[in-house]
This record gives structure tokens, C-alpha cells and sequence, in this order.
């Protein structure tokens, strides 16, 4: 046999194994390649600025809302009554506690406009006091004319108008209003009472700003022509010695006519006022007055007769030491209580005052329910909240309307005017009566005007 060359002709032989030298054997097994990772296509520094972006739109949106939410509620809070307080009236508000403390705090005064009244045909003098929340009488403890001429113009009467203070035995359960020991004339009449719950036998005070509601009834059938001196608030209102409407006298300054009476010859220059007229020549014995202002109710519509009432002052006051048959007519102090179906007066010039026949005529009235007034054989819902009606108890023709007239009421010996003539049918035919002006409505109107005006 041919020798391999490619083998050495040593033959190797390999030591045993010993069990030291046997070594455990690893076996490399390749595991499958993990899932390759899915990296975002956005770099991790875009991931940031888009979430600043979305918190930014989400705060503006959040901040609109919020914006919207804010409108919505301030135009509620000025849209609507006060949810925590009281309007002024001209759209803002003050708080419960600044309403009547004698500081004030609503642009127009608002305020403090109609913080004291007479109350009653007793007169008896009211102050609503922002601690209680209530209207107080006033003790009459330490109470003075000073203080009652505080009072009169805090109302709205001028200075030179008041008359007396008295005094009332009164049971007050809400408690009383008493003078402060150092009253002060120049200061709020408001921020010088304080509250109590006890006055001296309960003796209160009663004001009487001007000598008002005396006059003489009639006992004459109606249509018939009024005495001297009955109706002394009577006026004859004219335009270039022609009468054109009538009025009352509520003060020595101040006249209640209606608002359509002015409504053409709205200038006071145009005007003349005449008192104690009963006849045609009355206007040759008494004295005419000259006009300074002209006031129509701001609200007045012709057209329905809605806030038909206008107030002149007058340049100079009425004297009425001059004659006795000029006197002022009491406005219905709050709580005056005229039913219907109760006997009333009124009165109006017949004829004018270019024809020599002015008279003044007289006739008993009684009040008409205003449901009554509305149905729909008489005014058909015409007669709004502002207006009440009359029917003349005889026949006559005294209820053809002469505008502005007075419609009075005798209570408590006291005349009280309680309509201005607006419109009215012959008060003989039972479905047609006469329609006034309610006075009482216009109360808080009446004295806001004489407290603007009171010192011109």
C-alpha cells in the first residue's frame, strides 16, 4: 500500500478524560430580531411646541367663555332689578344699606329723593330708615320747627311754605324715630335720627307743610255756579285773556293742570294765572300771576290720555293774606283711604274768557269701580292704572271736560285733591263718565319735580 504522503506516520493518541477536565458546553442560539422600533416622524422638540399650542387655544378658548359668561351677566344685572341692591333709575345700582342715609350716592339722587312722607289724613310724618328697613314715625320728643322745615323740604317744599309740626298719639309696633340732641339745620335730616323702641306716651310727630284742604261745601244741586271762597284752590290757566284749562293750588308756588293743556303753548311767557275767580269779573278784582316753569309728565301720550298731569310754578307766590278766597288744596298723603261709591266734587269753568261768561260751576260726583269703567259698554280697557272715573250724582252738563279741573274729596274735614280733569263725556248717561288723572299715582312724581324746582 502506497503511503499517504499527506499523513505523518506518528500516530497521535489523545490522554483520557478526566472528569475535572470536562467542562460544560454552551450552545449559542440565535433568538429572532426584536420588532424594529417605530420611531415618531416627529422630532421630540415639535412634540412640545404642539402641546404648548393646544393649551394656548384651550386657556383663549376658556378665557372667551368666560369673557361671554361675564356680558351675559353684567347685561342681566343691568337689564334687570338689582340682585343685591336697588336702582337708581338711570341703570345703576347702590346698596340696600345707601338707600334714605342722607348721602347721595345715585348720580340724579334717587336715593335720597323719597325717603320722608305724610302719611294718613292725620298727617302723620313717616322717615324710612335703612337700619330697620321699615318706615318710622318720628317721636316727637325734641322735635322743633327747625327740624319740621327740614323735613317739608326734604319732601319738596319750599322753605317759606311750611306750616306747623303738631303731635299724635300713636302705637308703633316696628318702633320710632327720635331727634338727636345736636341737630343740626344745615345738615341731612337723615343722618340726624336714630332708632328707639320707645317714645314718650308714644306721642309722634304730624307735619303740615302748607295750610292746605279748606274750603266751603255746597249743598246745591249740581250744574249750579260756585260761591266766593268755596273751591279756593280753583285757577283760570290763560293764554292772551282767553281761559284755556283749569288747575288746583297745592302750594303758594305751585299749580296741578293736565299735560294736554300745555302740550300747544308749552312757553311759561305765553301763560296767566288767575285765583279766586268764581265769575266773569273776577278777572278784573284779582290779580294775575306770571309762570316761570312748565313741567308735563315726561310720559304723557295724547293719544290715550296716559300721565296726563303738568305742574307751573309760579314767578311769585300766591298771597293769600291778599284774599281769603285763595287757599291750596291738600295732595292724598300715602294711605289715604277713598273708597269707591264715596261723594266727591268737582268743578270747572263754563264758557271762556273772550266771551265775558266765565263761571266757575260745581257738581257732587261719586266714584266709579275702574273694572266698571273698562267694560266693554263704557271705555273698553282704556282706563289704565293712572286714571280714575266719575259719574255726576244730578243731571247737569258740569262733567264735559274742561282740562286740568280738580276732582276733590272731603275726608277727616280735610279737602283732598284726588284727580286732574283729562277727558270725559256728559256724566249724565250712566256708560260715559268723566275720567281724571290719578293723583295719588303721580305722588312721587309731583314732589320730584317741586324738589328740583324748589329753589328757583
Amino acid at each position: 500500500m502506497t503511503a499517504n504522503p499527506y499523513l505523518d506516520s506518528t500516530t497521535w493518541k489523545l490522554p483520557p478524560c478526566s472528569s475535572a477536565d470536562v467542562k460544560p458546553q454552551y450552545v449559542h442560539h440565535l433568538t429572532p430580531n426584536p420588532p424594529p422600533e417605530i420611531s415618531s416622524s416627529i422630532p421630540k422638540h415639535k412634540d412640545v411646541r404642539q402641546k404648548c399650542v393646544n393649551f394656548t387655544v384651550a386657556a383663549v378658548i376658556s378665557l372667551l367663555l368666560l369673557l361671554l359668561l361675564a356680558g351675559i351677566l353684567l347685561g342681566y344685572y343691568y337689564s334687570s332689578a338689582c340682585i343685591h341692591g336697588i336702582q337708581c333709575g338711570d341703570g345703576g345700582c347702590v346698596w340696600e344699606s345707601q338707600w334714605c342715609d342722607g348721602v347721595m350716592d345715585c348720580p340724579a339722587g334717587q336715593d335720597e329723593a323719597n325717603c320722608v312722607r305724610v302719611h294718613g289724613s292725620s298727617f302723620l310724618l313717616q322717615i324710612y330708615s335703612t337700619q330697620s328697613k321699615t318706615w318710622r314715625t318720628v317721636c316727637s320728643q325734641g322735635w322743633s320747627d327747625v327740624a319740621g322745615r327740614a323735613s317739608c323740604r326734604q319732601i319738596g317744599f319750599s322753605r317759606n311754605t311750611y306750616f306747623k309740626s303738631g303731635q299724635q298719639q300713636t302705637d308703633s309696633t316696628d318702633g320710632f324715630l327720635s331727634v338727636k340732641s345736636n341737630f343740626n339745620p344745615e345738615a341731612s335730616l337723615l343722618q340726624q335720627l336714630a332708632l328707639s323702641n320707645t317714645c314718650p306716651n308714644n306721642s309722634a310727630v304730624t307735619l303740615f307743610c302748607t295750610d292746605c284742604g279748606h274750603g266751603v261745601n255746597s249743598s246745591r244741586a249740581g250744574g249750579q255756579s260756585a260761591s266766593p271762597g268755596a273751591w279756593p284752590w280753583q285757577v283760570s290757566l290763560q293764554v292772551a285773556g282767553s281761559h284755556r284749562c283749569g288747575g288746583a293750588v297745592i302750594s303758594p308756588y305751585w299749580i296741578v293742570t293736565a299735560a294736554h293743556c300745555v302740550a300747544r303753548v308749552s312757553s311759561p311767557a305765553d301763560w296767566a294765572v288767575y285765583a279766586g275767580v268764581v265769575d266773569p269779573l273776577g278777572t278784573l278784582f284779582n290779580p294775575s300771576y306770571s309762570v316761570s316753569h312748565i313741567i308735563a309728565h315726561e310720559g304723557h301720550i295724547s293719544q290715550s290720555r296716559k300721565n296726563d298731569i303738568a305742574l307751573m310754578r309760579l314767578s311769585e307766590p300766591l298771597d293769600y293774606t291778599v284774599s281769603t278766597n285763595v287757599a291750596p288744596v291738600c295732595l292724598p298723603n300715602v294711605g289715604l283711604n277713598i273708597t269707591d261709591g264715596q261723594e266727591g266734587w268737582i268743578t270747572r269753568f263754563y264758557g271762556t274768557g273772550d266771551s265775558g261768561s266765565l263761571s266757575l260751576m260745581e257738581a257732587p260726583v261719586s266714584l266709579i269701580d275702574t273694572a266698571d269703567c273698562n267694560n266693554s259698554t263704557s271705555y273698553s280697557g282704556r282706563i289704565s292704572e293712572d286714571m280714575v272715573c266719575v259719574r255726576e250724582e244730578t243731571a247737569g252738563s258740569t262733567c264735559w271736560a274742561d282740562g286740568g279741573s280738580p276732582l276733590v274729596f272731603l275726608k277727616d274735614g280735610v279737602w283732598w285733591l284726588i284727580g286732574d280733569s283729562i277727558w270725559g263725556q256728559d256724566c249724565t248717561e250712566r256708560n260715559r263718565p268723566a275720567v281724571y288723572g290719578r293723583i295719588n299715582f303721580f305722588l312721587d312724581w309731583i314732589f320730584q319735580q317741586m324738589k328740583k324746582h324748589q329753589d328757583d
